[in-house]
Order: C-alpha cells, then structure tokens, then sequence
C-alpha cells in the first residue's frame, strides 16, 4: 500500500484547484489533486507542502483533513491522505502537470477525476454543502440520472472499498435522491453491490436513526426473498430499533415468519439469528401471543447455539 498525500486548495472564491495529469503517465489526461507520495518519516502535511512547493510553487497554510481513501487501481494500490488548505498564492506555476482549473463543488462532481480523488471530491462536497443539521425527506424524490448512478456504484465497487460507505452515508443523509437509489442497489443481484449499499444506509442511520423510515415497508416486504445475508443481516439491524406498530400488519406478518425462520436455522448466521430475536421481541409488545412461542424457541436455539446468542438469548429471556 502506497501512502500518498494530496491537497484541496482553495483560493479567496472558495474554488479548489485541480490539476491535470500529463499524457505520459499512468492516469494520462485525467485530473487530480496535486500531491504525491508520502517520503519515510514525513508526515502528510510535510509531504503536502514540499509537494505543491515543487509541483506548482506555490504557498499553502494547512486548515483542515479529510478520511484517508484506499484505492486498488489494479496496477497500485494507494492510501490518499486529503489536506484541506488555503493558498498564499495567487496562481499555480505548472511544473509537471498540463493544466489547471479552479472548480466550484458542483463542478468537482463533473470533471474526470482519478478514482480516489474523485471519493475525496465528494468526501470534501458532503462536508462543505450547506444543509439541514437534521434530514428531512422529501414527499417527491427526483430520480438521479443515469450517469449519477452509475458514479455511486463506482464508488461502492471493489475499487472505492468500505472507505466510500462513510462518504456516501454521509451523502444520502442529505440528499433523498441518493438515498432512493441506495436502497434500490440495496436489492441488486451484484452481491458486493448490496451489501456496500445496505451498509452505506445503516451507517446514516447510526447518525440519523429512522432518517429511512420511508423505505422500511420495502425493507420488510423484500427479507422473504432475499438471499444476501449481508443485506438481510442490515436491514434487520435498521428494524431492531423500530417502533415495530409503524409497519403495519402486512409488515408485522412478512417479519415474524421470517425471523422465526432464520432464529431456528443453525445454518443461519449468528448476526440474523440475533436481530431476528430483537425484531422478534418487538412484534411480542405489540402481539402478546407471540411471547410464548419467541420464549420457547430461544431456549431451544440456546441448547446448541453460540457465545454470541446465548448472551442475546438471556437478555431477551429476562425482557419477556
């Protein structure tokens, strides 16, 4: 793993500067932010600012840093340590690169970044776009475009790694247009896809719990047919915290038989075995019923069960 830093620089107009790579190297053409590799016993903001004094002559303060980005570019694989800076110069003086561009948020969305540059792009657009301090959804989502999303899954690929999650948890919470199409992704037959998607979504809601309320029911409806433990495994991790009378009684039923399902199958993993008992526990306040059949199936799966839910299975045991 190749450690490099780089640098958001903006100038007075709140513009960062991005550079453009030379047709001889191995991104040719393809813009970036200028920085490079992180020499032995140099800290990035060393490396930041011996690297734009040589590339472009110019003088920066550092002010901020964002999440260090792994990125596989199948020929090397890089971790990108972002600096955020205000520049001291007026203008860039090009050394190595072919050219340069002052770009406004939107812009760094559109322009043809390498791979992890581009995560940080949108790591440094998240932070810096004013917005509610709490979500709200709207009625009426608008539908990202072909090209959008096709960006977001770049970004949820092998490629854009775990790292990108966060970005985009960050992302959704704020924008519904992102989040309506995490949620579909969520549901792809592309098994890495789900995942990273159903992931990106339970880390917003760790922020912002219930900030997906809307798409719960979908949620519900889909766990009967799907296979992806991970994603079962996340949106029963988003449901265990739910006021369950919220979903209705379709929802209710879908839930119950399924956990109940996974709870009594030894092949299950023990992550879905344990959110089916919470989800489980919650359908029991609102079906007293339940309480005995939930009760005696614990004790049942706790006979040969592991660690992990013979510790879950007490703690429900005592709350019934």
């Amino acid at each position: 793993m190749l450690d490099v830093a780089c640098a958001l620089i903006r100038n007075d107009d709140e513009l960062v500067l991005v550079v453009q790579r030379d047709e001889e190297t191995d991104h040719p053409l393809q813009w970036e932010f200028p920085g490079g590799k992180i020499r032995k016993g140099e800290s990035a903001g060393d490396a930041v600012a011996r690297e734009i004094d040589e590339e472009l002559s110019m003088d920066i303060v550092i002010v901020d840093s964002l999440q260090p980005v792994e990125y596989d570019y199948g020929f090397k694989k890089i971790r990108l340590h972002p600096l955020v800076c205000d520049t001291l110069s007026d203008e860039p003086v090009l050394h190595e690169h072919a050219d340069y561009k002052w770009l406004s948020l939107s812009e760094l969305q559109a322009v043809d970044l390498c791979g992890a540059d581009k995560i940080v792009a949108a790591a440094y657009t998240v932070r810096h776009t004013p917005g509610e301090d709490k979500p709200g959804m709207a009625d009426r989502v608008e539908e990202m475009s072909d090209k959008e999303k096709q960006e977001v899954k770049d970004m949820l690929s092998d490629k854009g790694g775990i790292g990108a999650c966060d970005i985009l948890a960050d992302g959704c919470i704020s924008n519904p247009s992102l989040l309506k199409a995490l949620a579909g992704f969520s549901l792809s037959d592309d098994t890495t896809l789900a995942f990273r998607a159903s992931y990106t979504i339970t880390k917003a809601e760790e922020k912002f719990p219930g900030f997906s309320e809307k798409y719960y029911p979908l949620f519900v409806q889909k766990l009967s047919i799907l296979k992806n433990e991970s994603v079962i495994r996340s949106f029963l991790k988003i449901l265990s915290d739910y006021d369950h009378e919220r979903l209705g009684e379709t929802c209710h039923g879908i839930l119950a038989e399924s956990c109940f399902s996974w709870l009594r199958d030894v092949n299950t993993a023990v992550a879905i075995r344990v959110y089916a008992m919470e989800n489980l526990f919650r359908l029991s306040l609102i079906y007293p019923d339940l309480r005995n059949e939930l009760h005696s199936t614990i004790l049942q799966v706790m006979e040969n069960g592991s660690a992990g839910i013979k510790s879950r299975g007490k703690k429900i045991l005592k709350k019934l």
